[in-house]
């Protein structure tokens, strides 16, 4: 039997997890051991009496920064348990995560995610491991536990046996490079609202090219770069 696709989140508050992905289909596959999930609180790698995890940053300015000693030892006792997983950091200047390198991530082993916190991690430490810098968008959140859950909320649902039609992943937003087509579903007449008449028609291929149209449509409207890339990738 292989072994399950397996996280491990480092993180100064390990009692966030497994939270969401503790239901749904995402729990019941850990439920069902389709996936494993372990947490490390940082602060087990602290120093001093007080288990100190940060510091004040090098040049002045408001807030803390993690140690750089601090989360390397729980970096390399987590890597040493599981070498070959990547590790990543969750912080708001790394790269935009998208669903190529999801269906990456969930196609390995799993992952090792390290939650950004305070000001920010000691520089040295990212480069010195060569962590991925990973954002989940352009926002900042007050860590970086919801974006690690995000992430891997993004990658459990594409593990077999954790959804339950495969076919259901393949038309979802960013999968073809597109927003998804809007759904429809009973009463046929809602508040005078119809349902359109191509759904109803049974002809498969016409609905698929309505869908089509409509994704196409949304996406030129909302994501202009994604349609961009889009087009670019039909040349």
């Amino acid at each position: 039997m292989s072994q399950p696709w397996h996280s491990k989140v480092l993180t100064l508050f390990p009692e966030m997890f497994p939270g969401p992905l503790g239901v749904s289909l995402a729990g019941q596959g850990l439920k069902d051991g389709l996936w494993s999930l372990e947490t490390v609180n940082l602060r087990d790698h602290g120093i001093d009496r007080h288990a100190t995890v940060d510091d004040a940053p090098f040049g002045g300015g408001p807030g803390m920064v993690m140690r750089p000693d601090v989360a390397e030892a729980a970096l390399s006792a987590a890597r040493d348990a599981a070498r070959d997983l990547p590790m990543l950091v969750t912080t708001p200047r790394g790269m935009l995560l998208n669903q190529a390198r999801v269906r990456e991530l969930a196609a390995g082993p799993g992952v090792i995610i390290l939650c950004g916190r305070f000001e920010g991690i000691d520089q040295r430490v990212i480069e010195a491991l060569d962590l991925e810098e990973v954002s989940v968008g352009d926002v900042i959140l007050s860590g970086g536990e919801p974006a690690a859950l995000t992430l891997l909320d993004a990658c459990v649902r594409l593990l077999p046996g954790v959804m339950g039609k495969a076919e259901s992943a393949e038309e979802e937003s960013f999968e073809t490079g597109l927003l998804e087509y809007p759904h429809y579903t009973r009463p046929q007449d809602w508040q005078g609202r119809l349902v359109p008449n191509v759904l109803l028609s049974g002809h498969h291929e016409n609905i698929r090219q309505w869908r089509r149209a409509l994704a196409e449509a949304v996406t030129k409207e909302r994501r202009p770069d994604l349609w961009a890339a889009y087009v670019r990738g039909k040349q």
